[in-house]
């Protein structure tokens, strides 16, 4: 059976492939009946662009996986909580599920109190202490 662990085992995989890279450790996969239908990490510095989020990369490739624009019946797994300008992407793909493995205080969207499409469900928390150890490591080597 395929759990939300196992599908954030893979966006944690994602999040290496940066951490190789050295960019920010995040990434995130998204999901249509059981299949992984697009993998992305950060690639903001590699590209030197701004809007090159991990989510952002695998809502296009979802997108064009698809052939369309919306993403219902979908769910994106990504190991920090969007930021701004990701959670309004994810907003517009009218994406179906959002499970957040660690949450970003200071830069994610549930703070800023804004919330995604209507029907969008959240999940929070999923492997939690993996995904954040991950980022926290990452900030204090750059130290």
């Amino acid at each position: 059976m395929f759990t939300d662990e196992y599908f954030m085992k893979m966006a944690l995989q994602e999040a290496e492939f940066a951490l190789e890279k050295e960019e920010v450790p995040i990434g995130c996969v998204i999901v249509s009946n059981n299949q992984v239908i697009a993998r992305a990490h950060n690639l903001t510095e590699a590209l030197n662009d701004v809007t090159a989020h991990a989510e952002m990369q695998a809502i296009t490739s979802a997108a064009n996986f698809l052939g369309g624009k919306y993403l219902k019946n979908c769910t994106l797994y990504v190991t920090l909580e969007p930021c701004v300008m990701c959670s309004g992407a994810l907003s517009w793909s009218q994406i179906s599920k959002v499970v957040i493995g660690a949450r970003d205080e200071q830069r994610g969207f549930i703070n800023k109190q804004l919330s995604l499409h209507p029907k969008t469900e959240i999940i929070t928390g999923v492997m939690e202490h993996e995904c954040s150890s991950m980022i926290k490591t990452f900030f204090k080597s750059k130290r």
